[in-house]
């Protein structure tokens, strides 16, 4: 392979870190062929000039670590969530009780099934209640908790003592990215316990996920689910192939552009 200068390497290390979620010190030091303790001084000046957050054994970038708006989530990838959101809208059953949790693409499956009058829907999100109350139909238990401003979700004690009391037919579960083998990543460990909590409430656990979500680790907060689980995504069959590896059931999508 060409043997990068020493700025080159650390603008590569600052793209793979990015574009991966995270970067170990033993996979950049057989990417670059240069020996682990090179690899330790660029992610130290990497870090001291803002670039990478350093974690152990390795880096993130620090930019990673921003969390995205559900503003700004509203508008990415409409046709894709809405798309995800019909199919897991035709999951469910007559006179189900159904957890959906907070997210854009679970707000649009909200929006799909606010004319039923035959369900119960429990949710943590302003934005699925707001989609609720446009309509006189569902039954609607609105969990408390410590607001998430930046994901408009309720998180904490309140609302997780609220679900030991509940189950469900079905939870349907947002994500700021999934991986087949560790489950869904969130910015915030409040988030994931609410999921891992619902998910075992539940008889039947869906993930809606995006392509761009597949496969990343921008964060370090993860929902173990139990197996099987279904995720609803409009991915290409190489990238929802380890999840079937998995034990995952896949509801592959195609989203016209």
């Amino acid at each position: 392979m060409v043997v990068l200068s020493p700025r080159r390497r650390r603008q590569e290390i600052v793209r793979l870190a990015s574009t991966n979620g995270l970067a170990s010190v033993d996979d950049l030091s057989d990417t670059f062929a240069v020996s682990p303790s090179t690899i330790r001084r660029d992610l130290a000046k990497l870090e001291a000039d803002g670039q990478i957050a350093r974690t152990y054994g390795g880096a993130i970038a620090s930019y990673a670590h921003a969390e995205s708006s559900l503003r700004q989530r509203m508008g990415e990838e409409y046709e894709a969530k809405r798309a995800i959101a019909h199919s897991a809208a035709g999951q469910i059953d007559v006179d189900e009780s159904i957890f959906l949790d907070a997210g854009s693409t679970v707000a649009a499956l909200a929006r799909e099934i606010r004319s039923r009058s035959d369900l119960t829907i429990t949710t943590t999100s302003l934005i699925v209640l707001n989609e609720l109350s446009r309509s006189e139909h569902p039954t609607i238990n609105a969990l408390g908790g410590t607001l998430r401003m930046i994901s408009q979700g309720f998180v904490g004690p309140l609302a997780e003592a609220a679900l030991e009391n509940l189950s469900f037919d079905r939870a349907f579960l947002g994500a700021d990215s999934v991986d087949a083998e560790l489950g869904i990543c969130e910015a915030d460990p409040h988030q994931t316990r609410l999921k891992q909590l619902a998910a075992r409430r539940a008889k039947h656990v869906y993930v809606l996920a995006h392509a761009q979500k597949l496969g990343r680790r921008p964060f370090h907060a993860w929902t173990q689910l139990p197996r099987p689980w279904t995720l609803i995504t409009n991915a290409d069959n190489e990238t929802v192939q380890p999840f079937k590896d998995n034990d995952v059931h896949v509801l592959q999508l195609v989203v016209q552009s």
